[in-house]
């Protein structure tokens, strides 16, 4: 998903914004937040800023809880069933949007624009949502716009207000804390070990190590990997899942990697890149190979480099997921 920072829209020219109310609102059991959309565009929409004329009615909010799943059971023989199978599904969030304005075309305009920033998530990619608490974390999650933009249609509404109750449509269930989490492992610049008096340097890209995941689920890390090296191998130290980079392999034919080119592995969806764009997924070790995830939890990891040498190293970036807002 896409995770976002930008500058704020501003409200749109027709006049003074009404006074009085400031960011953020009670959300339904999650607590108080300021809650930013981002159109596909990337400019940011306060939801919960009242001044810039509109801002959303929390009693309706739902579907920032956790995420749903469909069970898979087989019946037993003697009654009841065994679950074989979970799978998270997508989830819809319902978002209550009032808008009103000073004067009919002030609101207008500003239904309009708002209209416009959600659907154009059907065409364009989606828009994310982001909810801040305030201690500064923030959760987004990707949202298509389904429907709902249409307005209460009753006696009074539609002049200089009006409230839109949305259904955001979202593939992946899971919230992203749109912060990375990096783990570095480089090599060591060899030293003389007598020069100019006895010293040890290390040597090790590799060795293990653990990863924390604070996240509510298993994630799916990014890897970049940075020559020189003739070989690498990723291993999970607990499932024994591993998979390995050859850069030797005849499907590449681009032999060891030299001091500071670059490749990129991702493990959902399987990707492997060149710094230039080329495809290398034909450097992985297949079938064996497994691009495992990282369960919520610390995992015990191993980095192996062959061939390395100074500046030989491992880069692994995350960005945790979560259950709720």
């Amino acid at each position: 998903m896409p995770l976002i920072a930008a500058p704020v829209v501003a409200p749109p020219e027709t006049g003074e914004p009404p006074a009085g109310g400031g960011g953020g609102i009670i959300l339904p059991e999650l607590g108080r937040a300021t809650v930013t959309y981002y159109d596909p565009t990337g400019v940011a929409w306060p939801l919960t800023t009242r001044a810039l004329g509109w801002t959303t009615l929390a009693e309706g909010v739902s579907g920032l809880g956790a995420a749903p799943y469909e069970l898979t059971t087989d019946a037993r023989p003697r009654g009841g069933a065994r679950l074989r199978h979970v799978q998270a599904q997508p989830r819809s969030i319902v978002w209550p949007l009032r808008v009103f304005g000073n004067t009919h075309m002030e609101f207008v305009t500003r239904w309009r624009v708002l209209a416009t920033a959600f659907t154009r998530t059907l065409r364009e990619g989606p828009g994310v949502l982001e909810i801040a608490r305030p201690d500064g974390t923030r959760r987004q999650i990707a949202v298509f716009y389904e429907q709902g933009f249409e307005g209460q249609g009753s006696r009074g509404t539609g002049w200089i207000s009006d409230t839109a109750v949305m259904s955001l449509f979202c593939e992946d269930p899971y919230w992203v804390d749109p912060v990375p989490l990096t783990v570095h492992r480089e090599q060591g610049v060899g030293l003389d070990f007598l020069a100019p008096y006895p010293s040890v340097s290390s040597s090790q890209v590799l060795g293990a190590t653990t990863v924390m995941n604070p996240g509510d689920t298993v994630m799916w890390p990014e890897w970049t990997i940075t020559g020189p090296a003739s070989l690498v191998v990723f291993t999970r130290e607990d499932t024994g899942e591993s998979f390995t980079l050859d850069p030797n392999a005849p499907e590449v034919g681009h032999g060891n990697l030299l001091a500071g080119e670059q490749v990129t592995v991702r493990t959902d969806p399987p990707q492997v890149r060149y710094q230039d764009g080329e495809n290398w997924v034909g450097a992985l070790d297949w079938p064996t190979a497994v691009l495992w995830g990282l369960d919520p939890g610390t995992t015990p990891i191993t980095f192996q480099l062959d061939g390395s040498g100074p500046g030989s190293a491992v880069d692994m970036v995350f960005n945790p997921r979560y259950e709720t807002a």
